[in-house]
């Protein structure tokens, strides 16, 4: 049996317990090792109060020499002895299964406790924690997102929902938008004049919805990218003399990664060749069921046109937006995004802003982005001043020293000066990062496995694209089977084409992977995945495309171990000595090693489940022993031995 020692310093003093983890780490719990040690006396040491070890800790199935030192109170020394006296050289981050830190806890006189079981979810909680895993999310949390979790939620209250109407070129998302700005603003307008915004509000039964006039699902996902998530609900226009066409279904995917629900708008329905049936079934391919056939997407014939059908999707929006329960807090604190900002001539510099969070008022002040100001004067929609703004307004500010832009996050600060102090600091922090010689990739398959350990991500996002349709389908079958039970494979965007900047954008905003297969890459979508750190890989070779993907799965597995038997050995003889007893034996097959699993087998029933504490052939001690030579074992606490008795030596190994 090892003896216990203690480490000292060159002078020959005890080297003093380093500390216990922090308050975070001991009441986490995981599989690195569960803090969660029991809170012990302080002792005196040479007048001045010390920490003194712990006596109990807890300990999940693997943990690091470091981190098992840290639990005990001790120098990772101390625990590198023991081991090597058990003939295991083990480097300080070498990860130890919890029956060697309970070995090593007996050695140093500290308990090692599995963690205590999780109290399980009440039904309600597990529900809603459900839902919000099954919804399809960017992988960040958004600053806005965070202020809004803070918020007390009995001062939340609903907001007008913010839209985006996306589409494909001529199905006429701009028709619609003027249709519904026209029935429902214009006419309440001095003189029938509306300037252009970049977002406005319209007014169905007393409710209020803002509407964002952007060009475009490449604008709605640049703001995405930019940490900006502005929308609450997408309008899909789908043109029922057209239907589903490529833009069609790049919006589908666009709105579907920002994981904001959609209502499709079938326009054109006044047209002869309308066929809305057709367009039904096509969406129905692409994902999009109807609620008609027993779906969940709404979906209204209209015509932007004649004003068919316009009413019937405000209406919708606001059900939408009540299901959501789209909230905030006009009491709390002022955040919101740039929604397009530019230098006027004669105003200065003006930028529309969206309040999603708290009150904007005439004379606060504003850090947006790396720039700062103070709102000299505020407009509506309508061009109307205002004094102040609650949530789900866009308004036009005048007042900052710079122009920002789209998609920057503004946040009202006490005081001029503290805005000019955080604007300075956000200014040096961009011109150090844009210094740097290299970005880091946000997503990359050589990363995978570091953001599974930090909990980030279970889910590998794709893009794909194909050199032709025949390539793309079994390209895209091939990924999706890669999906298990713990990790899954989403792809969220798949066309045939060259990889394009909208690509790079997308896999931006949702923390993606480009893969080509037999394509080429534009320059500017080169460009921007170097300054954005999306990582973009070519294949023309589909097994060897398959491979890479495999292999980032399988390291962002949790891993799976089974028992891998190494040898077995009779014990012909039973020696009692000081140390305990010890078994003579001979290695009938394979080999027994120190410091291995055992189980002691007595006619064919285990009689106890220990480890290899010590190895002795002849008066030496060995690591290891092989079939057919003799040997002495003593099996850790173990002390029941009989002559015929089986001692069988297994390690648990990873399954690959």
């Amino acid at each position: 049996m090892p003896t216990k020692t203690r480490s000292k310093n060159k002078a020959g003093a005890r080297a003093k317990p380093s500390k216990g983890p922090g308050k975070k780490a001991r009441e986490a719990s995981g599989k690195d090792g569960a803090p969660g040690q029991k809170a012990v006396p302080t002792e005196e040491k040479n007048g001045t109060a010390q920490e003194a070890p712990p006596q109990e800790i807890q300990v999940g199935e693997y943990i690091t020499v470091r981190e098992l030192a840290k639990l005990m109170g001790r120098s990772p020394i101390d625990l590198i002895k023991v081991l090597m006296q058990f003939g295991i050289m083990a480097p300080i981050d070498q990860t130890l299964d919890h029956d060697t830190a309970a070995i090593l806890g007996d050695e140093l006189g500290v308990t090692v406790k599995w963690p205590e079981p999780e109290e399980p979810e009440q039904p309600e909680e597990a529900e809603a924690a459900e839902a919000e895993a099954a919804r399809p999310r960017s992988r960040i949390r958004t600053f806005i997102e965070q202020v809004l979790a803070q918020e007390p939620p009995e001062k939340l209250v609903e907001r007008p929902p913010v839209v985006a109407v996306l589409g494909h070129v001529d199905h006429g998302k701009t028709t619609l938008l003027d249709r519904i700005r026209h029935t429902n603003v214009a006419a309440q307008e001095a003189g029938g004049i509306t300037q252009h915004t970049g977002a406005y509000q319209v007014e169905v039964d007393g409710r209020k919805i803002t509407f964002l006039d952007t060009p475009g699902h490449e604008a709605f996902t640049a703001m995405r990218a930019r940490g900006a998530q502005v929308t609450d609900i997408v309008v899909l226009v789908v043109a029922a003399d057209d239907g589903v066409m490529p833009q069609t279904r790049e919006a589908i995917n666009h709105a579907r990664a920002a994981g904001v629900p959609i209502i499709v708008a079938i326009n054109k329905v006044d047209k002869p060749n309308a066929n809305v049936q057709r367009v039904m079934e096509e969406l129905a391919q692409e994902g999009l069921q109807p609620e008609d056939w027993g779906g969940d997407t709404i979906m209204v014939p209209l015509s932007a046109l004649t004003g068919q059908g316009i009413d019937e999707l405000l209406e919708n929006i606001l059900v939408v937006a009540e299901l959501e329960q789209i909230r905030a807090n006009p009491k709390g604190q002022c955040v919101g995004t740039v929604i397009e900002a530019q230098l006027d001539r004669r105003r200065g510099v003006t930028a529309t802003l969206l309040v999603q969070n708290g009150t904007l008022k005439r004379g606060d002040a504003l850090v947006v982005g790396a720039t700062w100001g103070k709102v000299r004067a505020m407009f509506d929609h309508e061009g109307k001043p205002l004094k102040q703004a609650g949530p789900g307004t866009p308004v036009v500010v005048l007042g900052l020293q710079d122009v920002p832009q789209a998609g920057d996050i503004f946040q009202v600060v006490k005081n001029d000066k503290e805005a000019r102090r955080l604007a300075e600091a956000r200014r040096q922090e961009a011109e150090a990062r844009t210094a740097q010689p290299t970005a880091r990739p946000q997503m990359s398959l050589d990363a995978l496995f570091a953001q599974f350990q930090a909990g980030e991500t279970k889910t590998l996002n794709l893009i794909v694209r194909a050199d032709v349709q025949g390539t793309l389908e079994p390209v895209v079958q091939s990924l999706k089977k890669l999906s298990g039970d713990e990790v899954e494979v989403e792809i969220l965007h798949a066309s045939i084409g060259d990889i394009t900047e909208s690509d790079v954008m997308l896999a931006e905003a949702s923390g993606a992977i480009v893969i080509g297969f037999n394509v080429g890459v534009d320059k500017a979508a080169q460009r921007r995945a170097e300054q954005s750190g999306v990582e973009i890989r070519t294949y023309d070779v589909i097994y060897k495309m398959i491979e890479d993907i495999e292999l980032a799965l399988k390291g962002m597995l949790e891993p799976v171990y089974e028992e891998a038997v190494l040898g077995e050995a009779e014990v012909l003889k039973v020696f009692r000595t000081r140390r305990g007893t010890v078994a003579g034996c001979m290695v009938r097959s394979g080999v027994v090693r120190r410091g291995a699993r055992a189980r002691l087998l007595r006619e064919g029933q285990v009689v106890a489940e220990t480890s290899v504490e010590s190895l002795r052939r002849f008066t030496e001690d060995v690591a290891e022993v092989r079939s057919g030579y003799e040997c002495g074992i003593n099996l850790a606490g173990v002390n029941d031995i009989q002559e015929g008795d089986l001692i069988q030596v297994y390690e648990m190994q990873r399954v690959r």
